[in-house]
């Protein structure tokens, strides 16, 4: 990587995870173009750095076109709707996203002859049958189910990314991203902490699908941003898991969020989503030792940084338990009340 021009093209920049990229790269230096159609993704995630030096926005719907001039010295598509209730909600979006806005991008890589990141999903191994997965699992998805239009659409572009890795020669690496939480994910996500933080705050009931024993992997968005950006940094083909090994119940999840933000909210049980993964936990084995890179945040140092933010973005004005101000402390999300 020594020698390439530090002007980075973050596909999906806008985004929740995307916009974290965008400021740990400008941070280091680099240059960044964020490109984004925010029909996901917010404005508000990146307007701090609409005036940084280095900084450049184009709106645009990658699927369609990415109109970047000048130098490019990297590609990094996180361009996709992530949630269930955005990739549901738009369904054809999310595979053009896939398909055709990976083409593209990869495209726009190799017209330049940088490196391409792809980032990927856990949610290729589907509800596996191998625990905790590893790379070499193949998964075990329901290409017909309603979750497919999110799944596929990763498997596809995992495939296209390969397939211009072999018969082209470009320079790429494949993330397999895990789940990711922390400060901007929005209150409306759609997905479990944002849900839960959201539903202890305003003290509504907490919702648990299933009978909660089904487990997840949380990772910080810091720690997950750190290991994109080692890998993109390698010579790593992959696809490399980059998420916490660190697994919990659903139900484990929900009764931490009550005790950290020290809410009287009842658990209540709804039925379980069509092909919901009842196991999720990365084997970050290949991570530890090629890129040196794991996760360094706590469980509950991570929710307390989340809640803040949360709480600031829905108007939550009570005091926040001290162990949220703790956990906060300099330079964290501002504290309302």
């Amino acid at each position: 990587m020594s020698g390439r021009t530090p002007r980075l093209v973050v596909l999906g920049g806008g985004g929740f995870l995307g916009s974290h990229l965008c400021d740990q790269l400008l941070a280091r230096g680099d240059e960044v173009v964020c490109v984004d159609d925010f029909s996901t993704g917010r404005r508000s995630n990146v307007a701090h750095l609409y005036d940084q030096p280095g900084f450049s926005l184009v709106e645009a719907d990658i699927s369609e076109s990415i109109p970047v001039d000048g130098p490019v010295g990297g590609v990094l598509n996180l361009a996709s709707p992530a949630s269930p209730p955005e990739y549901l909600a738009l369904p054809l979006e999310t595979l053009a996203a896939g398909s055709e806005g990976t083409r593209n991008g990869l495209e726009l890589a190799r017209h330049h002859g940088v490196r391409f990141l792809l980032a990927s999903t856990s949610e290729v191994y589907g509800d596996p049958e191998v625990h905790p997965q590893t790379e070499s699992y193949w998964g075990h998805v329901n290409s017909v189910g309603p979750r497919s239009v999110y799944d596929e659409a990763k498997r596809f572009a995992e495939a296209l990314t390969m397939a211009y890795h072999r018969a082209l020669g470009a320079d790429v690496t494949i993330a397999r991203i895990f789940n990711t939480y922390g400060p901007r994910l929005r209150a409306t996500d759609g997905r479990m902490v944002s849900n839960f933080l959201v539903q202890a705050l305003r003290g509504e009931p907490l919702t648990v699908y299933g009978d909660g024993s089904q487990t997840r992997s949380p990772c910080y968005v810091d720690d997950e941003v750190r290991g994109l950006i080692a890998l993109f940094d390698s010579d790593l083909v992959g696809p490399v898991n980059i998420g916490n090994p660190d697994e919990h119940t659903i139900l484990e999840l929900a009764h931490t969020v009550l005790e950290l933000l020290g809410s009287s909210s009842p658990i209540v049980h709804l039925p379980l989503p069509v092909d919901d993964p009842s196991r999720r936990r990365p084997d970050i084995t290949l991570a530890r030792t090629a890129l040196g890179w794991e996760p360094t945040t706590g469980l509950r140092e991570g929710l307390a940084l989340t809640a803040a933010a949360v709480a600031d973005e829905i108007g939550v004005i009570a005091p926040l338990p001290p162990t949220i101000v703790r956990a906060v402390g300099d330079g964290g999300p501002e504290i309302r009340g």
